[in-house]
């Protein structure tokens, strides 16, 4: 006689939801096959992918809960084994998460930590070492901040008990990740239209008396009003002094006549991220303090007659810092630079990859398929705080597109 399922084991294993995977199977293949070909050139045998944005990258996998700063007794070293000869993977979690890897998943073989008697550390290794997979050389994620240090550095031991050479292969994810496929770019330019639908929102509901939070209330709800999700960071809104510090939180501060207020948003779709920021005036704005923001807004005016898939980083670089100086903002410099966007996850959205007019950037290039945005910061005369001027660009095999359309000079709200 078969014995009757629980409600746990029959709603867990059998009760799935529909399907919640951002691409098709044929995508998440191609990926594998760019991930095993560079592990190749790194002399990587097996990969194990910890990062949040990686484990969304090769499986599809997304979660509320990372368990970064979660109890020692939560620890956060599930994750996916890339075998680089078979092209096998093995997904790893814990039975609270099992149902969330079938429904956001291509994950073809889940292994599920189902004994509460041992650890998830020695339950992959043992796992991993049953397949064979290590007498060569293993790739950890040591930069990323899943697991955390005191879980890394048991995991490694583990491994290396078993008879693994652990190394760091980091940038393993990061480099395949950087050049985007024609289905991410789809992607990106549908953020870069909520992003549009979110600094529209912003700018409407800047009013003297408002709130800083009030109007991350307002922009944030329109964008995911209109199919978009929340952001990796939330979305900066500072206004008055608070300007020169771009990364201060949205508070209860109230927004007074006179002040500028700065809104840095990134729209976002399936996870993917486009950036874009503006200053705002409440009301008319000193003469200095609006030619310094025209100036720097400036900048893109002039990115047309320079930019082209595969031009060197460089290249970019000088153009920002020739203008600067053309323009007597070089003193007057917050950050002019940017960096890669794409996939991101709490609680960063920032990309692996970043140029700025101080960094020598060697022989790097702006192939197609990147995105990457470029910040025009400058602090302003009067004791008015800062401007942040940020948009987003598109290199396609033929040119160079900004992904959102939103003015880029100073906004005045009457």
């Amino acid at each position: 006689m078969t014995a009757r399922m629980s409600n746990r084991e029959y709603i867990t294993r059998q009760c799935i939801p529909d399907p919640e995977v951002p691409f098709g199977r044929e995508e998440f293949a191609e990926r594998l096959e760019r991930i095993r070909a560079t592990m190749e050139a790194g002399n990587i045998d097996l990969l194990f992918v910890s990062a949040p944005e990686g484990l969304y990258y090769v499986s599809g996998f997304l979660s509320d809960w990372y368990q970064a700063q979660s109890p020692m007794i939560w620890p956060p070293t599930s994750g996916i084994a890339i075998h680089r000869e078979s092209g096998k993977t093995i997904h790893f979690e814990t039975e609270a998460e099992e149902m969330l890897v079938q429904f956001t998943t291509v994950s073809p073989d889940l292994r599920v930590l189902r004994d509460s008697g041992i650890s998830m550390i020695k339950f992959i290794t043992a796992e991993l070492a049953d397949m064979g997979w290590l007498s060569g050389t293993v790739g950890l994620e040591k930069f990323s901040y899943r697991p955390n240090r005191g879980h890394s550095e048991l995991f490694e031991a583990a491994l290396t008990s078993a008879g693994a050479k652990v190394v760091d292969a980091t940038n393993i994810l990061r480099d395949v990740r950087r050049i985007k496929s024609p289905q991410e770019l789809e992607y990106m330019r549908e953020a870069g239209r909520f992003a549009d639908i979110g600094m529209a929102a912003a700018r409407d509901a800047l009013k003297v008396g408002v709130t800083e939070l009030d109007v991350h209330a307002e922009m944030t709800y329109a964008m995911i009003k209109a199919g978009g999700e929340p952001a990796a960071i939330q979305l900066p809104v500072t206004s008055g002094r608070k300007t020169a510090a771009p990364h201060a939180a949205a508070s209860h501060k109230k927004i007074q006549a006179g002040e500028n207020v700065v809104v840095d948003i990134c729209g976002v779709y399936r996870c993917y991220h486009v950036n874009l920021a503006r200053t705002f005036s409440m009301g008319e704005p000193h003469p200095a303090v609006e030619a310094q923001i025209e100036k720097s807004s400036g900048l893109f005016a002039g990115l047309p007659q320079v930019l082209k898939p595969g031009m060197r980083v460089a290249e970019l670089t000088e153009f920002a810092r020739n203008y600067y100086k053309d323009q007597r903002l070089w003193e007057d410099r917050g950050w002019v630079g940017g960096y890669e966007l794409g996939i991101a996850i709490p609680p960063d959205w920032d990309g692996p990859f970043t140029y700025d007019t101080e960094i020598d950037p060697g022989d790097a290039t702006l192939d197609p398929g990147m995105v990457i945005n470029l910040e025009s910061d400058v602090y302003l005369p009067e004791g008015a705080g800062a401007s942040l001027v940020i948009n987003t660009m598109e290199f396609s095999d033929t040119s160079v597109a900004f992904l959102s359309q939103f003015p880029d000079g100073l906004q005045v709200i009457e």
